[in-house]
């Protein structure tokens, strides 16, 4: 079964990709990989919220944020090189907009790591950070990288 099919059976359908906010591209391939810029929680070019973890937007909201970030990652890899050439997930960098006190990352990171293990299974196991910081582009309460190998 292909990645797109896969992708169809569960019924997840790629955004179109996010267009970026500076002076960079979503996604570039060096060799048999292809990193992706940090991408945000876009939902139609809007952000569902902004904000820090644990105090503006709860961790379940911002694990969901984490899932659409990935999906705008594989949007990215999709429109350079084509889901379908992905052999395997590398690794996920998580960012999470924290308030003080706040050091529920990875659970909000699995978000990412989650989706990406329904979609493509074994192949989808990953090396992953999950970072917290102190603020975000444009207020986004989390912010997704990704590396594949094609």
């Amino acid at each position: 079964m292909t990645w797109s099919a896969r992708l169809k059976e569960l019924g997840i359908e790629l955004p179109g990709v996010a267009a970026p906010l500076a002076a960079y591209v979503p996604a570039t391939q060096s060799g048999s990989h292809v990193f992706t810029s940090g991408q945000l929680p876009f939902v139609d070019g809007k952000l569902p919220a902004t904000g820090k973890v644990g105090a503006d937007v709860s961790p379940e909201e911002a694990k969901a944020y984490a899932r659409t970030c990935i999906l705008n990652a594989l949007a990215a890899v999709h429109d350079l090189v084509g889901v379908d050439s992905i052999k395997r997930i590398v690794k996920v960098v998580g960012f999470v907009a924290s308030a003080e006190g706040f050091t529920g990352q990875p659970g909000v990171v699995n978000g990412a790591s989650e989706l990406l293990g329904e979609i493509f299974g074994d192949a989808g196991k990953h090396a992953r950070s999950a970072v917290g910081v102190a603020e975000l582009p444009i207020g986004a309460p989390v912010e997704i990288e990704l590396i594949v190998e094609v």
